[in-house]
């Protein structure tokens, strides 16, 4: 599945490169029309990402993510900051299909695992930030500026044990630098979890790329910035999946 992506901030459409907020570019796109445009080229999910409430979650924009879930023609899955229980409730009850949670899923495993159970796997995507060291790959948190000790591969295990269904996992050296995806990563992942729903997100920047991923079996792939700045469309994203 081929999942646009848009950045929010400030009500405003933006894109940033490795998580770095000082080092954001702002797009003049309308946020709602992006989605119809997206849904009339054959998208049929999208991913949002409120980074005012990854900074502040008291800042979390739901009055804009109410009118955007109501205004879409297609569901819609969100994440920034979500570290609580109420914050994923008050986020689903927004309007949207999905709520995808990052920090938590690092610093409190267990009562991700139990949103997990109360909300429906189906309701929810662990977002793994990763960046490979010395040791391997390991998760960061915190909107990518601490590197916990924890190994990515030990940690989807645990989850999938669980009853995990999505997993957004995105290589965090790539994010937003158009440089291409981590498909070694990504192939790992899926020899190592078969059937789970891996969505691969940071790097792509062409049609090539989304042929890798999807070769290497990758179910689904976010895109953000390659969109935004007319790298390919939406539907030329969905015609290469489907034929890769």
């Amino acid at each position: 599945m081929i999942i646009p992506a848009l950045d929010l901030m400030n009500g405003e459409v933006v894109r940033l490169k490795r998580g770095d907020f000082s080092s954001r570019t702002t797009f003049s796109a309308d946020p709602i029309a992006r989605l119809q445009e997206a849904a009339a080229q054959g998208a049929t999910l999208a991913h949002i990402v409120d980074l005012d409430g990854a900074r502040d979650p008291q800042a979390r924009q739901l009055p804009l993510l109410r009118k955007i879930a109501a205004a879409s023609p297609i569901p819609i899955e969100i994440g920034g900051g979500i570290r609580t229980r109420e914050e994923a409730l008050a986020v689903l009850e927004a309007g949207v299909s999905r709520v995808v949670v990052g920090t938590i899923a690092v610093t409190d495993p267990e009562g991700t695992k139990r949103l997990i159970g109360e909300l429906g796997a189906d309701h929810v995507v662990v977002a793994l930030d990763a960046r490979q060291g010395e040791s391997g790959w390991n998760v960061a948190i915190h909107g990518w500026q601490d590197l916990s000790a924890l190994g990515l591969l030990g940690l989807l295990e645990d989850y999938r044990a669980a009853g995990l269904t999505h997993a957004l996992v995105t290589d965090i050296s790539r994010d937003g630098m158009m440089q291409g995806p981590s498909v070694d990563l990504y192939a790992t992942l899926m020899d190592s979890f078969p059937g789970l729903d891996l969505i691969a997100s940071g790097g792509i920047a062409s049609l090539d790329d989304l042929r890798a991923l999807r070769e290497a079996g990758v179910p689904s792939a976010v895109l953000g910035r390659a969109l935004l700045e007319g790298a390919f469309t939406v539907q030329e994203a969905v015609q290469c999946w489907q034929g890769a």
